[in-house]
C-alpha cells in the first residue's frame, strides 16, 4: 500500500489490498438507497429520517437481544451496557425527529401520495423492539402476513419471553418473587400484578442487598422512558404534517399514536415508585 507524506503527516493513498473508508461502510450502496420517487427537495429528508431510524432500530434489536442473553446466562454487568447503549441510541432516534419537523405539511404534500400505501406501522424492526420489550397483541403481525420471513421472526419473539419476562425470572431465581407467578403465555401485553410490584418493593428497600437487580430495574425504566418520548416526539411531528388526516397506512394517525403513548411497557416498576 502506497502513502502518501505531508509534513509529519502520512496518509493511505492506494487501497488494492484493503477496504478504503467507503469500500468498509459501503457508503454508494447506501446512499444508493436514497431513491426519491418525485422531484420534491424534502423528499430525500423524509427518507434519510428513516433511514436514520430503521439503522438505530437495527442496533437497538441487536442490544436488546444481547442484554436477554447475558440476563438469561446470569451475567448482569454486560447486560446493563446493552441496555444503556439502547437508551442513547433512543435519543439519537427522537432526535431525528427534530430534523424532521423543519419540514411544512405543504412541503409533505409534494410528495405524499408518490409512496400510497407505505407507513412505519409496516416496520418489521419497530415490531420487533416492541414485542421485545413486551408490548404485544397477535394482530400486529397482520401487516407481516405477505412477508412470510418478517412473520416468522416477529412470530418467534412474540411467543417467546420478553425482556421483562426475564426480569422478572432474575426475581424469582433470588427468591423474591415466587415462580408461579412467572408467565408462561407471552403473546398479550403484562397486566400489573401485585406480587411482582411486592418483589420490586423489596429490591427498591434494600439496594445495597439487591444491587444489581435495582440497576436493571433502573435500565428498564430507562429504555422505557426513552420509548415514550420518540413516540410522543413522533405524534408531534406527525401531527405536524398531516393534522388529523387518515395515516397512509389506514390507521387514524395521531389519534391511533396517541392511544400508543398510553402504553405502559414494564407497569410494576413505575407503580412501585408510590409506594416508597
Amino acid at each position: 500500500m502506497t502513502t502518501l507524506t505531508t509534513g509529519a503527516e502520512t496518509a493511505h493513498e492506494s487501497f488494492k489490498d484493503s477496504f478504503s473508508y467507503s469500500s468498509y461502510l459501503r457508503v454508494e450502496q447506501l446512499l444508493g438507497a436514497q431513491a426519491p420517487l418525485t422531484a420534491a427537495h424534502d423528499e430525500t429528508l423524509f427518507i434519510t429520517i428513516h433511514h436514520v431510524q430503521e439503522i438505530w432500530m437495527s442496533l437497538i434489536i441487536k442490544e436488546i437481544q444481547g442484554a436477554m442473553q447475558k440476563l438469561t446466562a446470569g451475567d448482569f454487568e454486560p447486560a446493563m451496557k446493552m441496555l444503556s447503549r439502547v437508551s442513547r441510541a433512543q435519543e439519537q432516534m427522537s432526535g431525528a425527529w427534530e430534523v424532521l419537523k423543519t419540514m411544512t405539511p405543504s412541503d409533505y404534500l409534494e410528495f405524499r401520495s408518490a409512496f400510497g400505501k407505505a407507513s412505519g406501522f409496516q416496520s418489521w424492526q419497530y415490531r420487533s423492539i416492541e414485542f421485545l420489550l413486551g408490548n404485544r397483541q397477535r394482530y400486529m403481525l397482520k401487516p407481516f402476513a405477505e412477508q412470510p420471513e418478517h412473520h416468522a421472526r416477529l412470530t418467534a419473539i412474540i411467543e417467546s419471553p420478553s425482556l421483562y419476562d426475564l426480569a422478572l425470572k432474575a426475581l424469582s431465581l433470588r427468591g423474591l418473587l415466587p415462580a408461579s407467578e412467572l408467565r408462561t403465555n407471552f403473546d398479550t401485553m403484562p397486566e400489573c400484578n401485585p406480587a411482582v410490584q411486592a418483589a420490586w418493593l423489596s429490591v427498591y428497600r434494600n439496594t445495597s442487598a439487591n444491587w444489581d437487580l435495582y440497576y436493571l430495574a433502573e435500565k428498564l425504566v430507562d429504555v422505557e422512558d426513552n420509548f415514550r418520548r420518540w413516540r410522543f416526539s413522533h405524534v408531534t411531528t406527525v401531527e405536524r404534517l398531516i393534522g388529523h388526516k387518515i395515516g397512509s397506512g389506514g390507521t387514524t394517525g395521531v389519534s391511533y399514536l396517541r392511544k400508543a403513548l398510553d402504553v405502559v411497557l414494564f407497569p410494576e416498576l413505575w407503580q412501585v415508585r408510590t409506594e416508597l
